[in-house]
């Protein structure tokens, strides 16, 4: 009988093809593992890798540069040497010039306002705005303002009546702050642009024998500021808030919250007695209101242009109203104290250069 084809080579392969498989099973389990491993370090690896933060960018506000007490002092001595400013007279005259070369030198593109305004006892007055614009191209403004006429009579003394005053404080003291304060701003670059106005014939209104506090009366004061709302050095005029500074130069002065001012502009009252606190002029700056002013040049700014704007204004516990100087000849260069034209005058700088 023939034999059946020998087996062993098929036997032989077989084996070997289980042996091919087994190494196969093997394997898989240990490349999964493999793999696992892999993937479990890369995400060990990940977690321990913290994430990015791009922290924000802070942008610090820039110094406030730093006012100059003696150089505000100075400017107000310079205004007294001229002699009283009463509209129509050679010293007004000369003076007006001089402020207007102040602002210039600062970087101010100056607007002269002139016109013709009635007084209490019909006599025309020539008038002179007086305007300093800083940064014109910035829609967003800032208005600072202070009358730099003089008292035409001393109606509050028993002596020379009838004699114009010098007007440091009442005057002179408000122009030598916001003379100081624009040194500085032709460097302000951010935030508002800023305009200083000095009023004229603020101080020409009726005399206290003769004054009331009726319409009639309260509108002879202040006709400067009457006269530039209705008529404004830029059409349409618009500013964020106003500030006006009237006598703040005396020695020992007080600052209460100005009640028309706290009428008016209540936020902006509060926004500067609080940095006045903060540079440490608390007890100059009193968080209490007083009602003492009838008419200054805010209210006009207030009722007509209906901008935001306060009166830091000297207020006398002693005689519940302005200090005894008020519209008398004391009112010289003997009442002007450089700590008060210093603590007015950091103020205001730090609310404008702050101001975003």
């Amino acid at each position: 009988h023939p034999r059946p084809p020998a087996r062993t080579g098929h036997r032989g392969e077989g084996h070997q093809g289980r042996n091919d498989m087994v190494s196969q099973l093997n394997a898989q389990p240990l490349g999964a593992a493999l793999i696992i491993l892999l993937l479990a370090a890369c995400g060990t690896e990940q977690q321990d890798t913290p994430p990015v933060v791009h922290e924000p960018v802070v942008q610090e506000l820039p110094s406030t540069p730093l006012f100059n007490a003696d150089s505000a002092y100075a400017y107000v001595e310079e205004q007294v040497a001229f002699g009283p400013r009463v509209p129509g007279t050679g010293s007004h005259k000369a003076c007006g010039d001089r402020l207007v070369q102040r602002l210039k030198d600062s970087g101010a593109e100056v607007i002269e306002q002139t016109g013709t305004v009635i007084s209490y006892n019909n006599e025309r007055l020539p008038l002179r705005n007086i305007i300093g614009r800083f940064h014109p191209d910035r829609q967003e403004r800032i208005l600072l303002l202070a009358h730099w006429d003089t008292r035409p009579f001393a109606d509050k003394d028993d002596q020379r009546t009838n004699e114009p005053i010098d007007g440091a404080n009442d005057g002179g003291s408000g122009v030598g702050v916001l003379l100081e304060i624009a040194r500085h701003m032709a460097a302000k670059e951010h935030g508002p642009g800023v305009d200083i106005l000095f009023t004229d014939v603020e101080d020409h209104g009726q005399p206290s024998g003769s004054m009331t506090m009726d319409e009639h009366s309260i509108d002879t004061w202040c006709l400067g500021s009457q006269y530039w709302v209705k008529n404004p050095h830029v059409p349409d005029y618009k500013a964020r808030f106003g500030i006006l500074l009237d006598m703040v130069g005396a020695r020992d002065a007080l600052f209460y919250q100005e009640a028309l001012s706290m009428q008016y502009a209540p936020a902006i009252v509060r926004k500067v007695w609080k940095t006045a606190e903060s540079l440490g002029h608390a007890h100059r700056f009193v968080q209490e209101t007083k009602y003492f002013v009838g008419i200054d040049d805010h209210v006009p700014v207030n009722k007509v242009l209906r901008i935001p704007t306060i009166d830091i204004i000297e207020y006398d516990p002693a005689t519940q109203a302005f200090g005894p100087y008020w519209h008398t000849h004391d009112d010289s260069m003997d009442v002007i104290d450089r700590s008060s034209l210093d603590a007015v005058g950091r103020t205001v700088l730090e609310v404008v250069w702050k101001e975003r």
